[in-house]
């Protein structure tokens, strides 16, 4: 059944189109990457072993998180493609399994994960301090995982369907709450000031975080369950799975899930080799991977909202202005990434003095920072030409050019260094550079090709 839709994004200039959907997405995401460094700062002031957990933990969770790479993955192709053909029935069915199949999931991996936490975390840190925060912390994180994700899909269905302001108004909400919850639950008494807090430590972290994210999904949900909404699922849906839509979730994302799987056992095998360097490494580690997964946000929201821009035009057979969307997406992140990139790489002293409770920071930290800094240009551009992979459901690039960048370059680079040469952990960061240089590299080849132009999901 065809019904009316926002023609606009079909139709408008496509600039205007990328940033009404991107710029809403980019600006929650970058206030969401505040919080997240502010979190950093504070867990800091607990002591390194905890910014080294929690660097552990993250690391540790894309166990249960290439479930929502793979179905989300899907859900931004199945959404917009049918959003885009004025198919609202079909579109209502994709957001509503989208829904129901990815709690069911978070919930399985969730269960599987909590079982093997303590020993995974042993694995990277032998001090005991580490496993207590890691422990704390994640056990908390991983009880409320159906929420976690399906927070992700009321965000996405949101866009897909033409309307970036919301998801925008509830990341923002959350980043606020979770800023103010986090001392007052983590500390006595709050650092620099005489205000008392809870002191639940590394678990008041966590529930913080939890507990934002819940309220903000349970508003999300409410939206698009009322009527008149500009456009609604329906609560009876939600309890019954669709299997084959289900199908289509699983396995359209499976190359970007399989992407997320091999990228992130070599970010386990990176991060035990780092470990070998000892907890202020871990923690350096830490610090630089939420800057630069700060730095990258405006990326990635752009690389969001074009994502939907192509989906929908290709669903509307307009392969020039799916094109259009990609250069200009890769131009747009390469812009607002260099400006973190440029921080980075010059004051790289003082940002990591933020986060580290004022410990001396040594010459190989400040080293990573700069390596960091090209590293997030780089991968801006790969963004960029990524969305066309994301929009189109053509995703088998982004497998390929993960198992390049860290199987034919990274890792085999990263052994060399440790275990063959024993050189200082300086040139172990220069791995992230090759990394991302060699991705770069294979994205663009794929995408000269303009196969993903035909895909249709």
């Amino acid at each position: 059944m065809r019904e009316s839709f926002d023609d606009e994004l079909i139709h408008g200039p496509i600039n205007r189109q990328i940033w009404k959907l991107s710029f809403p997405t980019m600006a929650g995401m970058l206030l969401q990457a505040v919080y997240d460094l502010v979190d950093m700062i504070w867990i800091g002031y607990i002591s390194p072993a905890a910014v080294a957990a929690t660097t552990i933990f993250i690391t540790l969770f894309w166990i249960v998180e290439v479930l929502n790479e793979i179905i989300g993955t899907s859900s931004v192709s199945l959404i917009s493609q049918s959003y885009g053909t004025g198919d609202l029935e079909r579109t209502r069915l994709a957001a509503e399994q989208t829904l129901i199949f990815k709690a069911l999931l978070a919930t399985i991996g969730a269960v599987l994960m909590l079982l093997v936490l303590q020993p995974a975390i042993g694995l990277f840190s032998k001090d005991p301090e580490v496993i207590r925060y890691g422990m704390e912390y994640g056990v908390i994180r991983l009880i409320f995982l159906p929420i976690f994700f399906s927070s992700y899909s009321v965000n996405t269905i949101f866009r897909c369907t033409g309307d970036a302001k919301t998801p925008m108004k509830l990341l923002i909400f959350s980043a606020i709450l979770n800023m103010i919850a986090d001392p007052l639950l983590m500390f006595d008494v709050i650092p620099g000031t005489s205000i008392r807090g809870l002191g639940w430590g590394m678990k008041g972290a966590a529930i913080a975080t939890v507990g934002s994210i819940t309220i903000a999904f349970v508003i999300g949900l409410l939206l698009l369950l009322k009527k008149d909404a500009r456009f609604n699922i329906r609560l009876s849906h939600l309890f019954k799975l669709d299997l084959e839509t289900d199908k289509k979730l699983f396995t359209i994302g499976l190359p970007a899930g399989f992407n997320l799987i091999l990228r992130n056992i070599a970010g386990v095998i990176t991060l035990k080799l780092i470990g070998m360097y000892g907890t202020a490494a871990l923690a350096i580690l830490g610090v630089a991977t939420r800057i630069y997964q700060f730095g990258m946000m405006p990326a990635w929201g752009i690389m969001m909202g074009s994502g939907i821009i192509i989906g929908q035009n290709l669903g509307a057979e307009k392969s020039d202005r799916a094109l259009q969307a990609v250069r200009l997406t890769t131009i747009n992140c390469m812009l607002f990434v260099g400006f973190f990139a440029s921080l980075a790489m010059l004051f790289p002293k003082q940002i990591l003095s933020l986060f580290l409770g004022g410990v001396e920071i040594s010459f190989e930290g400040m080293a990573f920072m700069r390596i960091i800094g090209p590293s997030m240009l780089i991968g801006a551009a790969g963004a960029g030409m990524g969305s066309a992979f994301t929009g189109s459901g053509e995703n088998k690039p982004l497998l390929y050019s993960s198992l390049v960048s860290q199987y034919a370059m990274m890792i085999p680079y990263s052994l060399a260094v440790v275990l063959l040469f024993k050189l200082p952990i300086i040139w172990l960061w220069f791995a992230y550079l090759l990394g991302d240089g060699s991705e770069w590299l294979v994205r663009w080849l794929f995408y000269r090709k303009k196969k993903w132009l035909s895909r249709r999901v």
